[in-house]
């Protein structure tokens, strides 16, 4: 029985490798043409060459679940075709207890799904956005192409580029608005360093954390008139941490799982939105289970209407199961932040859908 389940195992986790391989062939070479359209004299090609492999891991993790999806149809569907699963039925093995055999690889794409999400992709992505925004933007002026925008307190704040760690940043520029939300002050800075000091505290110590601005040019808005001022440095005393900013190089879809959650905090402490966050962070936590579902679906259609057909069909079919449930996760999404339900709801009924419909279709199996 172990050699059978060795079997089953084996081949379904090579199909699934295969099936990685191949897309994520396919998403590099379509990912570097679509790169090499912002090429310019700053951002070469071996700069968009550079960016592509970066943020590679992250195309894998987000392709994981439909990589498994269409490693098991057409792992099974090769013991299918070659009559196997019929001769394990005919020897009294349940269904259950292939399902089994084929769930084992499928919880190491599992396991793999979480750590790229969390301790590989994110930080490649950081380095990646981080170095495509500093060649592209520079550090003058706005470059309105990049760069990012964020409120602190009365200050709305854009940043050109955040290096890898966020500890450094270039190109800032701060308007700040009073109590009747009119704007009074504007203000350049070419870069900004993240500098930590001691301070006396109540028996003790105590560490600070503050920005150092650099070659500050500022424009104060009064009455009638504008004052001008430049500063070689200035001290800048703003609740952003370079792990907040390290979580604002990327989109939320390509964040870690805590990355997500402290920075959809930090928005609601600042009476921001935060449901884009949530919803990421809910569809990363359970992406896992997403794999499960989809992985489940594709065992049953295997011993259900799918125990004859071909393996061009079998792909077929992967494909629209793939494209069906990415759009219905696409119109729940946004539904969710429009409707105001929660975002757990717009993640998990997609999952829930696939997995029931898996589930009694396995069972009407005999």
């Amino acid at each position: 029985m172990r050699q059978l389940d060795r079997h089953i195992r084996n081949t379904v986790f090579a199909s699934m490798l295969v099936v990685i391989a191949l897309i994520s062939s396919l998403d590099l070479v379509f990912s570097l043409v679509d790169e090499l359209s912002d090429t310019d004299g700053a951002y070469t090609v071996a700069s968009a060459l550079q960016y592509v492999l970066l943020t590679l891991p992250t195309s894998i993790y987000e392709l994981l679940p439909f990589a498994a999806l269409g490693g098991a149809l057409i792992g099974l569907g090769i013991l299918a075709s070659n009559q196997e699963l019929v001769v394990m039925q005919s020897a009294g093995i349940h269904v259950w207890r292939i399902v089994q055999a084929v769930l084992k690889p499928t919880l190491i794409i599992m396991l793999a799904g979480l750590v790229l999400g969390e301790f590989v992709s994110p930080p490649l992505e950081q380095i990646a956005n981080s170095r495509k925004a500093i060649q592209l933007s520079g550090s003058e002026s706005i470059a309105s192409e990049q760069g990012t925008w964020r409120k602190i307190g009365n200050d709305y704040i854009h940043i050109n580029a955040i290096s890898p760690g966020g500890r450094s940043l270039i190109g800032v520029t701060r308007y700040r608005v009073d109590a009747q939300r009119r704007l009074i002050t504007v203000s350049f800075a070419e870069r900004g360093e993240y500098v930590e000091e001691q301070v006396s505290a109540a028996g003790g110590t105590a560490e600070r954390g503050f920005w150092r601005l650099s070659n500050v040019r500022e424009s104060l808005l009064q009455q009638g008139r504008i004052e001008v001022a430049t500063y070689l440095q200035e001290d800048w005393m703003a609740d952003l941490s370079p792990e907040l900013l390290s979580v604002l190089l990327v989109e939320p879809d390509k964040q870690s799982i805590s990355g997500l959650y402290r920075f959809a905090q930090f928005f609601e402490s600042e009476g921001l939105d935060s449901g884009t966050f949530f919803l990421a962070f809910w569809k990363k936590l359970l992406q896992p289970v997403s794999t499960l579902a989809l992985v489940i679906l594709a065992i049953a259609f295997i011993f259900g209407p799918l125990r004859e057909a071909t393996t061009g069909y079998r792909i077929f079919i992967a494909l629209a199961i793939g494209l069906l449930f990415t759009i219905v996760q696409r119109m729940m999404e946004p539904a969710s932040l429009i409707y105001g339900f929660s975002p757990l709801i717009a993640v998990l009924l997609p999952i829930l859908l696939v997995a029931s419909l898996g589930v009694y279709t396995l069972r009407q199996v005999r």
